[in-house]
């Protein structure tokens, strides 16, 4: 018995001490059913690792691809479809290596890992820049031109930081910005730089509305984060509008802001 519990430690590799407990305590019940459970979730931690890690090197591989091997920036935008808050862009530079764990759309990655790989980010990147545009020039300048004003300023910041930089890349569809930018369908889950703008900027967002919500508590901005849940548009309904709502955004709710 002794020998199956090295072997199959081996296997694990970095198994915490409370799994390895539980796999021990199934061995010593029964052997055969316990070796049989340990290995097999063995087998299906090594197998997601690899498929994380290979996940991860696609995205490096592609951004490398896309840029040519050159200096790269990755820009991405959250806050275009609230109805509250700013349209926030950010814009990255990432070097090849060290490669962030767990990197990813924001979207995907689990909101309590949120903050960690933003801080990894900022940390590995050559260059960032994070740019917010507010909700009163959004309605008198409209989202497109708001769109272009904020990822030019972030263009310029992470140009200004390198001495220039070779490359633009753009999640979505063409702003024609820059002669050096690359359009990049579903770029924040294929292109590490476009992920990690992704990143940073959805992390500054959120904690942005969350100290809103401090001060325009009826909104439930902490939750919602700007966007149009029920709960949002009654609350609109009642209470009118506050200073970070886009008054063009919410025509269909009510006409008057009650501050």
């Amino acid at each position: 018995m002794t020998q199956t519990l090295a072997e199959i430690r081996a296997v694990l590799g970095a198994a915490n001490e409370e799994e390895w407990a539980e796999w021990s305590r199934l061995l010593e019940h029964d052997e055969r059913k316990g070796v049989k459970q340990a290995l097999a979730s063995a087998r299906r931690r090594l197998d997601a690792a690899s498929a994380e890690e290979k996940r991860l090197a696609g995205m490096y591989d592609f951004q490398r691809e896309m840029a040519g091997g050159s200096l790269a920036a990755g820009l991405d935008e959250v806050g275009r479809g609230p109805v509250a808050g700013p349209l926030t862009v950010a814009a990255v530079v990432l070097p090849d290596e060290p490669r962030i764990a767990g990197l990813n759309d924001s979207k995907q990655i689990k909101p309590e890992c949120r903050d960690d790989i933003a801080a990894e980010v900022k940390r590995c990147a050559l260059a960032w820049s994070i740019e917010h545009i507010p909700p009163a020039w959004i309605d008198e300048h409209g989202m497109a031109a708001s769109l272009r004003t904020a990822f030019s300023r972030a263009l310029a910041a992470v140009d200004t930081q390198l001495g220039g930089i070779d490359c633009v890349l753009l999640d979505g569809n063409a702003l024609g910005l820059d002669p050096r930018e690359r359009n990049v369908v579903k770029g924040d889950a294929r292109c590490a730089s476009i992920a990690a703008a992704s990143v940073i900027a959805k992390v500054e967002r959120d904690a942005m509305m969350r100290e809103y919500a401090k001060a325009y508590p009826a909104y439930g901005f902490d939750s919602n984060k700007g966007y149009a849940s029920a709960e949002h548009i009654a609350a609109i309904e009642k209470h009118g509008l506050s200073p970070l709502h886009r008054a063009t955004f919410c025509r269909a709710w009510t006409q008057e802001s009650l501050f």
